[in-house]
């Protein structure tokens, strides 16, 4: 939740250049983070139970594998306690900059991981701990980006600026995608060994160009009037109070975003998992899901 401005200081936009390149910015870093937490969850359909649960049936190994996706959601809301909290006292960007890092490592790190036939039952505690990293980043990044993005804007345009961003995750789903669909044109012992691994290393790259553009934006002019006016890294209350203040408004909130979710993860996930149960081949099902995603 961001600082209450003063009543005795105006709200002024920053100029229209420096808007783009934020919104650039927030645009951008969204991208990456939900390349990084979607790819997760086609993964999750296509290998994870496979590799890092394989003492388990297939099925029971899917829902194992299904079992970590599910704690990078429970997450979140972690993630967006803290880097809200922090943000409010220490500065959007700088809480920006460290999700972008938590994502980027916990992705490659997933991406070089050994199955569990070489490191046993370290192989699906890791899974799920790197999981659970990528939750808390998502919760912060997709908030912080926002915040940064309509602190920004014109408070007559914020409902378009963030509109720009929001636009960052299903950018995010094609880009996960489309890198799921080339490498799965591999044989399967090929995908199976080492083809899975390339999209989860490809985030490094993404990593570099990401904070490469996020470190050279500044703090919102709002941020800073409200930090001078109210002093607010010294004497702010916890966000997270404010909110439960609230529940009512907090589960109706909650309750029109979850559908959307939902939607995501269905298609991205156990569309895949049903597709190829039924005789359907990973390459048919990812390039179905290609054209989904756009």
């Amino acid at each position: 939740m961001p600082p209450a401005p003063s009543p005795h200081v105006p709200e002024r936009p920053s100029d229209p250049a420096l808007l783009r390149r934020v919104a650039l910015s927030s645009l951008l870093g969204t991208v990456i983070e939900y390349y990084d937490f979607l790819l997760y969850g086609t993964m999750a359909a296509l290998v994870f139970g496979e590799l890092f649960f394989p003492e388990s049936d297939p099925a029971v190994g899917t829902i194992a594998a299904f079992g970590t996706l599910a704690a990078g959601y429970v997450a979140r809301p972690l993630g967006g306690a803290v880097f809200g909290h922090f943000g409010d006292r220490l500065g959007r960007k700088s809480m920006l900059v460290l999700t972008m890092v938590l994502m980027g490592v916990a992705s490659v790190l997933i991406g070089v991981l050994p199955p569990y036939e070489t490191i046993g039952v370290a192989a699906p505690v890791l899974l799920v701990l790197f999981r659970v990293v990528q939750g808390i980043a998502i919760g912060g990044e997709w908030a912080g980006a926002t915040l940064m993005v309509v602190e920004h804007a014109d408070p007559r345009r914020r409902g378009l600026w963030s509109g720009v961003m929001q636009m960052g995750s299903p950018i995010g789903f094609l880009l996960s995608t489309v890198a799921v669909t080339l490498t799965s044109l591999l044989p399967r012992e090929a995908f199976l060994s080492w083809g899975w691994r390339v999209p989860f290393l490809f985030s490094a790259v993404l990593l570099g160009i990401g904070l490469y553009v996020r470190v050279s934006i500044t703090e919102s002019p709002l941020f800073r009037q409200a930090a001078e006016a109210s002093r607010v890294g010294e004497t702010g209350g916890v966000p997270l109070t404010q909110v439960l203040r609230r529940p009512r408004t907090l589960v109706r909130a909650c309750a029109v975003g979850i559908g959307p979710f939902a939607l995501t993860a269905l298609i991205s996930t156990y569309m895949l998992t049903y597709a190829t149960s039924i005789g359907y081949a990973t390459s048919e099902v990812m390039t179905g899901l290609l054209f989904t995603s756009v």
